[in-house]
This record gives C-alpha cells, structure tokens and sequence, in this order.
C-alpha cells in the first residue's frame, strides 16, 4: 500500500536527466557510491500513471499479465462499489430507529415535508411531533408560512424520501443514508485518483465507512451530511479536471517534441523537454467537471451557507494547481500564465455557476406567493436604491439578509454546544436521543436500568489518528511540496478555520462530518507512508504492513464497540456508562 511519489519531485523540468543536470553536492558525492534517485520526466508528473498490477500477486492467483491489468481495472470500480455496498447495509440497518423525531429532525423532516406539498415551509404547531407519529397519524401543517434559517436545498433533498415512502422515520432518513453511502463510494474514487492506488482509495472509503459520526450523520434528517456530500462531489470533480487539463498539457509537449526531432537521436517515450511556449500560451479548453463543481458547490451553499468559504477555497485550489502545472510545463512565469489564462475560466465556471444553482433551489419560493417575506418588495420595500431589480429578487435578498443577521447573532446557549478547538479530540459530542429505563420497562433485565442512547461521536481512535495525519500532511505540503497534502489540508481548512470567525456563536460538534472526508485521505496517507514507499526491502514493507494493519483494526474494532450508542441499542447502564471515555461526552 505505498503512496506513490512520482508527482512530488521539483515542479520545474530542465530536460533529459544527465551528469550536466546534476547538482555540484550531488556530482561530488558521486565519487564516494552516491547515486541520485531517479527522476520522473515531466509528461509522468503531468500526468502520472495509476501503479501496475504487482506481479507478485499476479503469479500468486496464477493470473498471467494482461488478466492481471484487467483484473486492476475492474477492481477500481468493483473495490469501491464493495466498500460502499457494506456502508450502506450497516446505514440501512434499522433506518427508522429510535421512531422518534430526534434533535433537530423536527426542524428539517417537517421543513421538507412542507416544499412538496407547498413549495415553500409552512406552519406546524407545537403538538407536531406527536401527532405525526400518533397511530393514526395526523399531520397538522397549515399554509401559513414559517421563518426559516437554511436555504431549501437540503430539505428538498430530505424530502425526496418522504415523497416517496412517507413522513415517518425510514423516510425523513432515506436520502441521508443513500448519500452517506454514495459518499463512501466517492471517496474510494477521489481517493484512489489522489493517491493512484486503488487499495489506499478503498482504504479512505473504508475509514469514512466505519467513522462513527459520519454513520450516525447518515441516519438522521439533518442538513450536514447533504452539505459534506455536495462539497466532497465538488473536490471530486475539480480533481478530475486537474487530471484532464495536466493530459493536455502533456499532450502539447509531446506534440512539440514530435515536430522538433532531438538532434541526439529519439527520446524515450514520454521523455520530453519543457515548453515555455506551451505552458504559458496554450489555453485548457473546454472543462465540463469544473463546471460540475460550480453545480455542486452551488448545491452545497444552497443547503448550508458555510459552503461559502468552501466555495472560495476550491476556487483558489483550482486555479493554484492550474499554475502548478504550467510551472510543471516549463513556464517561467507560472503565476502570471496562471492569472492570464486560468483565473477568470476558474471564477466564471464556479462563481456564476453556483450562484444560478442557488437561486434555482428557492424555485417553489419562487413559483408560489406563500413563502416568508415573499412579498416583501411590493409591500415594505417598495422604496430603495434596489428597485431596479425584479421583486421577487429584492424579497429574497431581503429574507437572506434577515437569516444572516439570526446567524451572526446565534449566541443562545446549548447544553452540547462546543468549542471548535476540541472537534479534533471529540472534546463535547452531541447526545441527539437519550431514554432510560428501569429493570423490567422496555425490555430492560439490568438491575441498575438501562439507557438507549444516539450519540454523535466520531470514532475516537480514527479521529485522535488524525490529527496526527494532519500534522504529517503539513510536513508533505511543506517541506516536500506534495500537492496531495496541500489538498486534504485545503479540504479540512475550508470546512473548519471558518467557524473559529464566530467564537460567540452557537456551534455544535457534529459540523466537522463536512470536513471528515479528508480527514480520512489524511489518515489514509499516512498509512501509506506507514507501509513504506516503492523500493523498500522486505522487512521494511513487512514492519510498515504489519503497523497500519494494526493500526487499521483497531479502528474498525473502535467503531464496533460504540455501535451500541451510535445506534440506539439499549444497553445496561454499567456497559453504557464504560463507553463514556470522556466526562464531557455524557
């Protein structure tokens, strides 16, 4: 499982490596045995190749090498699809239980119930809990409408489960367990893109699997788990593009270096010089997935405004690699090649795209006069410099500037808010259900009682790993430039930094499952740096197998022991109180 390095090496290529090439330090070594690591032309770090099939494990299974190539390329798919299909049995597993509304499933299930029937969110009285899971079930929503503080992409998303198996607890949870499951597929395939190992993309999606607060976020009705999907969808899909538009750029160069014969002679496939031309002048064309992103990031701000500064992030990231590939290319000014051919189809391809998405998400706010602040234009704000803008965009500026206003000044106390600073060490996790019982109620044969519990607790030994990993992608990043690292810790950057803005907010623990994910590429690279890389001996590669393996079981075994308080199992109140490592956590 190595994580491969063939990307890592010095952006700039001065040709052929050869003796003239060679640094002085290096050329004096050279007398005493040094022999300098080789390096990859500039088209393989352009656009390195996914690692070959081992032909260990070829001759092993008996495969002959072309069966083992296919076997390779089928595996990218059926891996991840296998990873996945076990996510989604352990998130599909009794779906509606507790048959409860849970914390703030009341908010967002009767939220999502009310745009399909009326396109906007209607009124519920406060008896709305009950009734909805009396037997029979009343459901008392009114038209009138009600003041909300969330755009309506995820509920409408939450919803789609309700429209097709009703308003009860396996359908106000149905598309937050499918995305859940889809989202662990994604990241076995951005991971195994990223590292170019189909094992460590698996491994990625693995861990997100087996993570306690990405399982309880999959079983609930809230809108963080359809933010973190439409945000990892969009890094997915800028690291295609990256892909794409490094090939082009591989291809001009080997273009070039077809019509300019070398005067020594042919070079070796892929062996090509660096272009200044073609890095600073050739345009990237057509970028689908980037445009992908800008949907899906439009998707994501529409479900929760912190995908803002995600936006922004990935916007940056984007435009960063397109100049670390030109650099790549040959380009002596990489920045302002960069600036003058990327930087405006980046912003116009995300910007202006998510910002259409946005608004196209208020659609049934749009379409019916019902909604909150509706017609606020042709009422109270007829006056104002705004007046030339339609009405019903002048209404919902108006509404978004009211949300705004009731976030930044969200300082009512919780008793499971918590501090940013102890997300990373799971310092206050989020009791979303809790019910006890005394022996012989509901089941319970303890003497001391027993206690049903859905905690929203990421799984300890995954997330303690982790913020060792962050600090090993940091050294990646910096000391040996490894654009992987710079983009796990972009990730984690964009979904966490923004919340230590608003020290005096309410905020909750369970906001970091947006930026899990790469959290687990984190962890996934450091495993892999833990196997060893390409060209170790055997007891090296043995030792370094030996530890992540270790390391890997003790993580899964981690996730199956709390499967209790991540599931609502009842549970003596001796066993329940033992799986409370931290004072703070009950």
């Amino acid at each position: 499982m190595p994580v491969t390095t063939s990307d890592t090496a010095p952006d700039v290529e001065r040709g052929r490596t050869g003796a003239h090439d060679a640094p002085s330090w290096q050329l004096r070594l050279r007398r005493y045995g040094y022999v300098a690591a080789p390096r990859p032309g500039v088209t393989e770090r352009l656009d390195p190749p996914y690692a070959a099939p081992s032909p260990r494990l070829a001759a092993l299974f008996g495969f002959s090498p072309y069966a083992a190539a296919r076997f390779a390329r089928w595996a990218a798919w059926v891996g991840p699809a296998l990873v996945a299909l076990v996510a989604g049995g352990l998130r599909f597993w009794h779906l509606g239980s507790p048959h409860r509304l849970i914390f703030d499933e009341t908010y967002y299930a009767k939220d999502a119930w009310s745009l399909y029937r009326y396109g906007y969110e209607g009124h519920w009285p406060d008896n709305a809990d009950k009734l909805i899971l009396a037997d029979p079930q009343r459901i008392p929503l009114s038209e009138d409408p009600s003041y909300v503080v969330h755009p309506p992409a995820g509920k409408w998303v939450i919803g789609l489960g309700e429209w097709v198996f009703g308003l009860e607890p396996f359908g106000w949870r149905f598309m937050t367990a499918v995305l859940g499951t889809v989202s662990v597929f994604l990241l076995c395939r951005i991971g195994r893109r990223l590292f170019r190992s189909t094992v460590l993309g698996c491994l990625a999606g693995a861990l997100m699997a087996v993570d306690g607060l990405h399982f309880v976020m999959s079983r609930v009705a809230l809108l963080d788990l359809v933010l973190m999907f439409w945000v990892l969808a969009a890094f997915g899909c800028l690291l295609v593009d990256r892909d794409e538009a490094r090939a082009r750029l591989a291809g001009a160069l080997r273009q070039g270096a077809a019509r300019d014969a070398a005067p020594d002679g042919p070079r070796a496939p892929g062996d090509v010089r660096p272009d200044h031309g073609v890095a600073e002048r050739l345009g990237l064309g057509w970028r689908p997935w980037r445009i992908a992103a800008g949907v899906c990031l439009g998707l994501a701000c529409a479900t929760k405004w912190n995908g803002l500064y995600i936006l922004a992030a990935f916007g940056l990231l984007t435009v960063l690699w397109d100049m670390g590939a030109r650099r790549t290319a040959g380009a002596g000014r990489p920045f302002l090649a960069a600036l003058h051919r990327d930087a405006l189809p980046a912003f116009t391809s995300l910007v202006p795209v998510a910002l259409v998405t946005y608004v196209a998400t208020w659609t049934g706010w749009f379409a019916t006069g019902g909604g909150y602040f509706r017609d606020w234009a042709e009422t109270d704000g007829q006056a104002g410099a705004w007046g030339w803008l339609p009405g019903p965009l002048r209404s919902l500026w108006h509404y978004e500037a009211e949300v705004y206003d009731f976030h930044v000044g969200l300082t009512s106390g919780h008793n499971y808010e918590s501090s940013p600073w102890s997300w990373l060490v799971l310092g206050r996790p989020v009791s979303y259900f809790y019910e006890s019982s005394d022996a012989g109620e509901r089941g319970c044969t303890a003497a001391d009682g027993c206690a049903r519990e859905v905690l929203a607790l990421g799984t300890p030994l995954l997330w303690w790993a982790a913020c060792f990993a962050l600090l090993y992608a940091v050294y990646r990043w910096l000391f040996r430039r490894d654009w992987r690292a710079g983009a796990i810790l972009c990730g984690v950057a964009a979904g966490y930094l923004p919340w230590f803005l608003y020290p005096e907010r309410t905020i909750f623990y369970f906001y970091a499952v947006v930026f899990l994910p790469f959290l687990c590429l984190a962890v996934t690279m450091m495993v892999g740096a833990l196997a060893g890389p390409p060209g170790v001996t055997e007891r090296r590669r043995l030792v370094g197998i030996v530890a992540s393996g270790v390391l890997i079981l003790l993580i899964a075994w981690n996730f199956v022991y709390f499967w209790p308080i991540y599931t609502g199992q009842s549970l003596p109140l001796d066993d329940w109180q033992q799986r409370m490592w931290l004072d703070t956590w009950i």
